[in-house]
């Protein structure tokens, strides 16, 4: 009989293991973008009309005059169909010429999917799966994107640009003349990649080999006014997006980082401004410099405003439900005969910390690790610091958990000796069982006494194990939130550390290896505690399942150095009481 049900539990096992696989591979991957239609290009000659309308101008905030501004009654502005592309080394980017707007940007360095590397991961989208679009423009008394009639339709010399090899930096100028007025949008785009990187070094995101200025854009705007009055306007830049889901999640129970908009103050360097916060209220604050940004897992938006004037933030939402975060800068006035100059940075990147930090103070805090950030900082520091001499991060995880479990060794081996008396003394821990029954009180009693007689605490073993949980819940959310480890690969099925092993083969072992380490601990005295016990490697290769493979490579990791510990000092306390014996 009982080897019939081993024979059923082994086979249900195996079944089970294959139906996961089965349902990981039916909906585990995240589905490609349709391919896009191709646009017809605008006739030579004639005007792009796409969008031309009286609410055109509807997107705009009202100059930053007063806290008291409002936003213009929110309708919609339609993109053109003749986009302008520009390509750079880690950047593919569309830009509408009505209005100037960045309506489509790729991270050409970064797949979408680590199977189709061809499919580079969209940040910017002007609706094909979701509305993501960075803003600028010039508002105010005669600021071309609050006339009536409309935003202002560019001109560019060309349809395309790319940066070419030995450049850079690449140049996009928008054109526009109204009214006497003659306008540039510029956009300079820098070169990211090194020219010594290699293709390994690009794609394993060695350090130095992607520079903070690849993802970097300067816009500026450039005011000539050659009309016969002082011009008066003020430069926003804002962020909108509409209320779809992080694309770049790579869990299966869906966003499990932070998703929505944050700013900086000189009181608080990083503040979060969720859907919800926006959903409740419109908020508007005047800011010194500062920047505002638009967070999803992995990557952050971010415009930064020019640190010598003060900017009125506002976040508002449209008729659609769509999400808007931006600045307003103070008034400029260009006397007639005379030009100006306004600008503002785009960041649409991933969150690396160096170059965010570099960039604008607080930037760097966007790469959230949540409360016990204090704890995962220095992690990543030590885990970045071993990647460098080590060039994988899966070996980089295996030697800071030999690092982490040196520190805690002081803790870890006190609870192992405190498990190995509790172990010794179990007969005669039995044997009160035996002589009280079902008597708890006198049970209780008696073994208290046999615990100060041992010199055991009951609760030596589990202090050290909470010590060490924060460290494990920070090394979570610095696995989870650094975009070094996403797609990043270790050895043989494991290509991606950041999320779950396809095969779920690392969390079998990690409850392999759980249920070696229980075999070494005491028993409970109480039979209910001892089943749960013995239930907690099932419960937790369950738990393990989708977890990041880094992680649980990292859990594994602890547990076979735990194994090791505990049964190197478990047999010196056997030795020692067989000596006195």
């Amino acid at each position: 009989m009982d080897i019939q049900r081993s024979i059923l539990i082994v086979a249900l096992a195996i079944v089970s293991y294959f139906l996961v696989l089965q349902w990981n591979e039916d909906y585990g991957q995240a589905e490609l973008p349709p391919q896009r239609a191709a646009t017809a290009p605008a006739t030579p000659g004639l005007p792009d009309t796409a969008g031309n309308n009286a609410q055109g101008q509807t997107d705009v905030p009202t100059a930053a005059t007063s806290n008291d501004s409002a936003a213009l009654p929110a309708s919609e502005t339609p993109t053109s169909s003749d986009l302008i592309r520009v390509r750079t080394d880690v950047l593919d980017v569309a830009i509408d010429p009505r209005g100037g707007d960045v309506v489509e940007l790729s991270l050409t360095q970064y797949p979408r999917r680590q199977d189709r590397p061809d499919v580079p991961f969209q940040l910017f989208d002007n609706g094909n799966e979701r509305l993501y679009l960075a803003q600028s423009g010039l508002t105010g008394n005669n600021g071309p994107d609050a006339r009536p009639n409309g935003r202002p339709l560019y001109s560019t010399e060309q349809r395309s640009y790319e940066l070419a090899d030995g450049q850079d930096q690449l140049v996009v100028d928008l054109r526009f003349s109204e009214n006497g007025v003659n306008y540039i949008k510029r956009f300079t785009f820098h070169r990211g990649l090194r020219a010594d990187c290699s293709a390994d070094d690009i794609a394993q995101r060695k350090i130095g080999c992607v520079t903070k200025n690849g993802y970097t854009v300067d816009v500026s705007y450039q005011i000539d006014n050659q009309s016969g009055q002082a011009w008066t306007g003020n430069l926003f830049a804002q962020l909108k997006r509409d209320n779809s889901g992080d694309p770049s999640s790579t869990t299966a129970t869906g966003v499990s980082t932070y998703l929505g908009a944050a700013m900086w103050t000189a009181d608080e360097p990083y503040r979060k401004i969720s859907k919800g916060d926006m959903d409740e209220r419109a908020l508007k604050q005047t800011v010194d410099g500062g920047w505002v940004a638009w967070l999803q897992h992995y990557f952050v938006t971010a415009w930064v405003a020019n640190k010598e004037q003060a900017n009125l933030v506002q976040t508002r939402k449209d008729s659609q439900g769509n999400y808007i975060i931006g600045f307003t800068g103070p008034a400029l006035n260009v006397p007639a005969g005379a030009q100006g100059t306004a600008s503002a940075t785009l960041y649409a990147g991933p969150k690396t910390q160096d170059h965010l930090g570099a960039l604008s103070p607080g930037l760097e805090l966007t790469v959230d690790y949540g409360f016990l950030w204090f704890i995962a900082q220095p992690i990543f520091w030590l885990l970045q610091h071993i990647h460098g001499l080590l060039g994988n991060w899966g070996w980089s995880i295996v030697v800071l958990t030999i690092i982490i479990k040196g520190i805690f060794f002081p803790l870890s081996a006190a609870s192992y000796r405190s498990m190995a008396r509790m172990r010794a003394v179990s007969p005669k821990i039995q044997a009160l069982k035996d002589q009280y029954g079902d008597d708890r009180q006198k049970m209780s009693q008696a073994m208290m006494e046999l615990y100060k007689k041992e010199k055991i605490n009951p609760l030596g073993g589990c202090l050290p194990i909470l010590i060490q949980m924060p460290v494990f819940l920070a090394l979570y959310w610095t696995l989870l939130e650094s975009v070094e480890i996403r797609q990043a690969p270790w050895i043989l099925w494991i290509t991606d550390l950041s999320i779950k092993d396809p095969y779920f083969l690392l969390p079998i072992i990690m409850g392999v290896t759980m249920f070696i380490q229980q075999q070494l601990n005491p028993t409970p005295p109480d039979p209910m505690q001892a089943r749960v016990m013995k239930m907690m490697p099932i419960i937790f290769t369950f738990f393990f399942l989708w977890f990041p493979a880094g992680l649980v490579l990292y859990w594994i990791v602890n547990n076979t150095l735990s194994i090791l510990q505990q049964w190197y000092i478990t047999r010196q306390i056997e030795r020692a009481a067989a000596a006195k014996a």
